[in-house]
Formats: structure tokens, sequence, C-alpha cells
């Protein structure tokens, strides 16, 4: 996609709206052949284009670091084509922008997701699916309790998005320009309960992991390593038991809190795992029915935070990479500028060119050696406080 259209599409603007930000110094005719490569703008409108898109000028026609793959919407849901571009353009933007503060600050930390790695020949098999992830990521066999922390400590970025009512989810891989992942994303539509979110984070982190033969349906797929993720099966069959002829409303509102899953959820996981049988499975959705909760369940869970986005950005702003004016925009808040002599001496030692900035390091670092070696106050120290 063009950078110019992916930028509008991503600010959720028209070419007319477009044209209007500009002050109408442009059409939209002109806007349309920028973007399809027809002709250029000059200075003065790139300049005006650029600060209408709340960007630099030279990023209107800089190559996407990036390759964004994303992994598809549900099947069976038909979604507006207008929605889909411009609800990609504006997520493209903002993994974009999530990867240059990971690359600032989050460098040490490896992507370890296994992705595409499991191949499942049947839905029983997406479960040792999640076994297999969660053993990888030492997770035990209890339920998570956030799910979204255990993803975000993985590199998965947490999206929350708004979206019509059809829309649940999707997932995507962000890979450099040699075709290795990066990083990946998991995105839940704003405005669900907590129940709903997690098994829509989890199914998508299915869809990342999943390779399913041409057989088997990838969204069953992935709703069995959904449950198997939030609800393993030993702590299922600790907490309820591996057969009940009976189960309590009571019962299943104490076990969505405690697995963080809806209550048909967790009924469609007792019937996968032999713990209830049909009829008692059937029973419960005509009741859920009758009592109209299939939509609208009762004693709803607060949805999870996520938190990576804004503790990277305070990270990189106090580190001096990025300005205030740059983590205000990525966070939609505006933050306080740091004075201080230490800030201001630290952002002026990052713009010395690279090698001034060694040999002053050097320095400081052989001026730290000759005080440790003429003084024995740090040995005294040492032996007074450790022994």
């Amino acid at each position: 996609m063009n950078r110019i259209k992916q930028l509008r599409l991503a600010r959720g603007l028209s070419l007319d709206e477009l044209s209007d930000a500009m002050g109408g110094i442009v059409t939209k005719q002109a806007l349309s052949k920028y973007e399809l490569g027809a002709s250029k703008p000059s200075a003065p409108v790139l300049n005006q284009l650029a600060r209408a898109l709340n960007v630099k000028a030279m990023e209107l026609w800089a190559s996407p670091p990036l390759e964004i793959k994303f992994l598809g919407y549900r099947k069976r849901v038909s979604l507006p084509q207008r929605w889909q571009e411009s609800f990609e353009a504006n997520l493209s933007q903002t993994l974009e922008e999530r990867l240059k503060l990971q690359d600032y600050c989050y460098s040490n930390v490896s992507f370890d997701l296994p992705v595409h790695a499991y191949g499942v020949q049947n839905e029983p098999e997406a479960e040792k699916a999640a076994e297999s992830l969660r053993e990888k990521w030492k997770l035990g066999v209890d339920p998570v309790s956030d799910l979204t922390a255990v993803l975000e400590d993985h590199l998965v970025h947490v999206l929350e998005l708004a979206g019509p009512e059809n829309f649940d989810g999707i997932s995507a891989l962000v890979m450099d320009k040699h075709g290795k992942a990066r990083a990946a994303a998991v995105v839940s539509r704003k405005g669900c309960p907590g129940e709903r979110q997690r098994l829509n984070l989890a199914h998508e982190l299915g869809h990342l992991v999943l390779k399913p033969a041409k057989k088997v349906d990838e969204e069953k797929a992935a709703f069995r390593f959904a449950a198997a993720f939030l609800a393993p099966r030993p702590c299922i069959e600790r907490e309820i038991g591996t057969h009940r002829t009976r189960i309590r409303l009571e019962e299943l509102l104490i076990l969505k809190r405690r697995f963080g899953l809806s209550i048909q959820a967790l009924l469609r996981r007792l019937l996968d795992l032999g713990t209830i049988g049909d009829s008692q499975y059937r029973w419960w959705f005509m009741f859920l029915s009758k009592m109209n909760w299939r939509r609208d369940e009762p004693e709803p869970l607060i949805p999870e935070t996520a938190t990576w986005l804004k503790q990277a950005v305070h990270r990189c702003f106090a580190e001096g990479f990025i300005t205030a004016e740059e983590g205000g925009r990525i966070l939609g808040e505006k933050l306080e500028a740091e004075t201080g002599p230490g800030m201001l001496r630290r952002r002026a030692f990052l713009k010395l060119p690279l090698e001034e900035r060694r040999k002053i390091l050097e320095a400081q670092a052989e001026k730290l050696q000759k005080h440790y070696e003429q003084g024995d106050e740090w040995r005294a120290t040492e032996a007074d406080d450790f022994e």
C-alpha cells in the first residue's frame, strides 16, 4: 500500500477530509494521484501534507522498515472493505511505532513465540499445542491470572481496537526485511467483557502458533487451543472432577472468575474433556438462552489492561530516545517534559557523535577504576554489610 494512503487510512480520513485538513491547497484528485504514484507533491504541499497526517515529511516517502502480516479475520464474518483497510493501516502504523520502542529499550529481550510451530491434524492436537506452549513459557498448570501480562512479557503486543459487533479479533506478525519475525500482535474488540477479551486473545494466539492441516477447521482448533491454554486439563480435573452428572450455576460462576472464561466457554471445555455429556451440555445452553444470557452473561469480568506501551514510552522518554511530543502522540496524552540537569546532560550526551561518546565513557570508566584501586572504603562496606 502506498505510504501516503496507509497514513491517511490510519488516521481514518477520506481524500476529501485530508484535502480539508490541508486547508484545501490541493484537491482530492491531486491527492489520489500522489497515492497512485502518478505525480509528486511540491515541497510546500509535502510539508502541509505531513502536518495534516501528523508525521515528518520524510516519512511520507520512506519505505516501511517492517512487513505486517495479518492472519485473517474469523471465517464466515463479513466486514466492510473500507473499515478493513482503515483498521489494517492503523494497526500497521501502531505496530511500527511499537517496534521502534521495542528496539530502543528491549533489544535484550528475545522474541520466543513458536510461530506456526505446532502442526495439528485434529482438534485434540490443538490441546497438546497449548500444553507445549505453557511448558515453554513455564506457566505450570494453574489458570493464567493475567493473560495480557504473559503475552506482553513475550513481545506479543496486546491491543484493544474499536470495531463492528461481528468483529472479535485478529492476529498479526511483524517481520523484518529478511522475513524474520520480530514480534506479534493479538487484537480484541474494544468494549468486550473480560471473559470474552481473554478468550479472543488466546484464540488469536492459537492462530499464531498453530499450523492446522487442510482438513482441520482453523477456528475450532484455535478455540480448543485457547480453552486449553486458559483452563488446563490437570487444573480442571483437580477442581471440577473427571466426570460430573450435575453442576450448579453457582459453581459455574465461581469457575468463571477462577479461569477468566465465560460460562459458555467453560461448558464447552467440560464437554471436550468428557467431564459432562451431550445431554447436560444441551440443557445448559437451553437454560442460558431462556435467561437471555447467551449474549450478556451474569457477573461479567473486568477487562485486562495492557501496560507495555505506557511503560515503554516513559522508559524511552526518560532515556532520551523520544521527545515529550513523540511520547504524547503515541499515548494520546500529554507528557510533561523533564528539565532537570541530569536529563539535559543526558540528552546533550546522546546528541554527540558516537566516537566522542565512546571517549567520554572510556574516560569515566578509567576514573572509576582508579577510584576503586586507590580506596578501600568499598571493601569495608562489602565485608561489613554481607558477612
